[in-house]
């Protein structure tokens, strides 16, 4: 892609703030100075936004700090003038009902924080895997020049002498102790060898994912996904970040630019190379929503169904981050699709080269990390989208993490009401269930929970579990988290809480689950599900009030993104009318 860099020197929004001698001019310029801002740092040069997510609570995004000096020594040594500004954090370790519930409210924070502030440009300062998408979100629909720059992944983590991944022995060290495999005491003792320094999960979870869609969708610069939080070199990518943002505002770089078709569709390559999280489907369909790209479920099966997983991470491998970053990092992913011609080479990225400029010299130092084709985990790594009369408007499931032998599977339906029936209900030993049923949750949807909560890799009972078996079919329209693994449907839509036919399931019912084929068959004739349905009575009371409320008034369904309705396509950046 052929792109002109804007005329410079020119104006620059900020000036609309910082340029001149009037009153409203020293009424802004003059209070920045009671922090000891010379005055010629106001004469026209580019204001940077670091737009950080740092938080207590977000325990992912704990280090964000530091690194945002690293980030603003890079705008200063390249002539530009950060500006560290705090933004909405959606936590996922720690809000509820679900961080997924506060993805479009921060990504709406962001929007107008960047659009009602003096910036001319944003480094996004990113970890835990809601704020990711958000602030992507957020700037598209500004289409203010913008880069992300990720805190990174944790460390290794290790007990016993075992790789353990964050999130991933989470559930299967849970699931241990009702199978009796594990004590309670073991359990605790693996808790803090699961998070032993800063930074994200360190899996191939969502944090991971999304970071590695920002370095495939161009956003951020080459290698960035990778580096571990706590190594040298991510306080290089933060002040690499930090010089390169200054460029792209006097070229005037946009994410416009960017997030082209071409984008997205090398961003579903990738995923499917990596062996990403399902949440990726979600964001990035929001995503492309905000920049007026016609991305659908459709063209995650199309782009993704052939692509082969080779990233041996866990949930879906053996290995963590540490070692990926060792072996190359995505830059060896994304030269792999390129090499195969799945890679649209000349998509523009952040550096102001394409992408195949970006990696065509990267090189796999590990390839029992980053596997060779002949070698990979799956054949078909890309998410599996299904549709059929109990999907009508998609579902998915990730086949990297999914059990082969259930990849087409015939069972009977035993049906959890929502997420309270199933917590009461699972750990009874008189439930009526073994490894050949269907496990169903309804309402778990974005306007069932309300959210769309990390409740769809249900745990197994525990009679199943004693007898050593560890997978089954699962099916709801919750999300799952992507440090989970099992083969499990989620993002059934419409969903339940809309009327769609996953509310009419009844236990006792018949499900067909075939991949290969991308069906999802409720095992009922049209005219029954009809039936129900007319006489089905929605259980979910709207919220009385505050963002609940609009959140359940206005977000869409999983299959276009669980955006709000009214944040669809890019608003822009014009300077509004003054304060005073």
């Amino acid at each position: 892609m052929t792109f002109k860099p804007a005329p410079w020197p020119r104006q620059l929004r900020s000036q609309h703030w910082y340029g001149g001698t009037s009153r409203d001019t020293i009424y802004h310029r003059g209070w920045m100075k009671n922090q000891g801002w010379p005055h010629d740092l106001f004469d026209g040069r580019p204001v940077i936004g670091i737009m950080n997510t740092w938080s207590d609570m977000t325990p992912c995004n704990g280090h964000l700090r530091e690194l945002a000096e690293k980030v603003k020594a890079g705008v200063w040594e390249a002539g530009g003038f950060p500006v560290e500004v705090p933004v909405f954090s959606a936590s996922e370790n720690t809000f509820r009902p679900t961080a997924m519930m506060f993805r479009n409210l921060a990504a709406l924070a962001v929007e107008e924080t960047m659009r009602g502030q003096p910036i001319d440009g944003a480094v996004l300062l990113v970890g835990c895997d809601k704020t990711t998408p958000s602030l992507l979100m957020g700037a598209a629909s500004t289409d203010i020049p913008s880069i992300v720059v990720t805190g990174g992944p944790m460390l290794n983590g290790y007990f016993r002498g075992e790789r353990v991944g964050s999130g991933t022995h989470l559930w299967k060290f849970s699931e241990a102790v009702k199978a009796g495999e594990m004590t309670q005491e073991d359990f605790l003792d693996a808790e803090q060898a699961m998070s032993r320094s800063s930074g994200t999960c360190n899996t191939m979870g969502t944090a991971s994912t999304m970071a590695s869609m920002a370095e495939a969708l161009g956003m951020a610069l080459s290698g960035n996904a990778a580096i571990p939080a706590v190594d040298s070199r991510r306080r290089v990518m933060a002040q690499l970040t930090g010089r390169r943002i200054v460029q792209m505002v006097k070229d005037d770089l946009k994410p416009s630019d960017i997030l082209t078709r071409q984008a997205f569709e090398n961003a579903i390559r990738c995923n499917g190379a990596i062996g990403g999280s399902t949440n990726a489907v979600i964001h990035l369909l929001a995503l492309a929503g905000r920049v007026g790209v016609d991305l659908t479920l459709d063209d995650w099966d199309r782009c993704g169904r052939d692509i082969p997983a080779i990233v041996n991470l866990m949930p879906s491998g053996q290995y963590l981050m540490e070692e990926f970053f060792y072996a190359g990092g995505l830059p060896v992913v994304l030269k792999r699709l390129g090499e195969a011609g799945v890679l649209h080479r000349d998509a523009l990225t952040v550096s102001g080269e394409t992408i195949w400029d970006e990696v065509r010299e990267a090189r796999n130092w590990n390839e029992e990390v980053i596997l060779p084709v002949e070698r990979a985990l799956t054949p078909q790594g890309g998410i599996a989208v299904l549709r059929g009369n109990l999907a009508p408007g998609g579902a998915v499931l990730k086949p990297s993490a999914a059990s082969p032998h259930l990849l087409r599977h015939r069972g009977r339906a035993v049906v959890f009401e929502d997420i309270d029936d199933y917590k009461a209900r699972i750990n009874d030993d008189a439930l009526e269930i073994d490894e050949t049923c269907v496990m169903v949750m309804k309402y778990c949807g974005p306007k069932g929970y309300p959210g769309m909560a990390e409740v769809g890799n249900m745990g197994l009972p525990p009679k199943v579990l004693k007898k050593g078996i560890t997978d089954m079919v699962r099916i709801s329209d919750a999300r799952m988290s992507g440090t989970a693994y099992g083969t499990v449907v989620l993002h059934t839509s419409p969903e339940a809480a809309r009327g769609g036919p996953l509310a009419i399931v009844r236990t006792g019912d018949f499900i067909e689950l075939d991949v290969p084929n991308r069906r999802l068959h409720l095992d009922l004739s049209d005219e029954e599900i009809a039936r129900r349905l007319a006489e089905w009575v929605p259980p979910v009371a709207p919220p009385a009030s505050g963002y609940a409320r609009m959140f359940h008034d206005h977000v869409e369904g999983a299959d276009t993104g669980a955006d709000f309705d009214f944040l669809k396509g890019c608003r822009g950046r014009e300077v509004g009318r003054d304060s005073h």
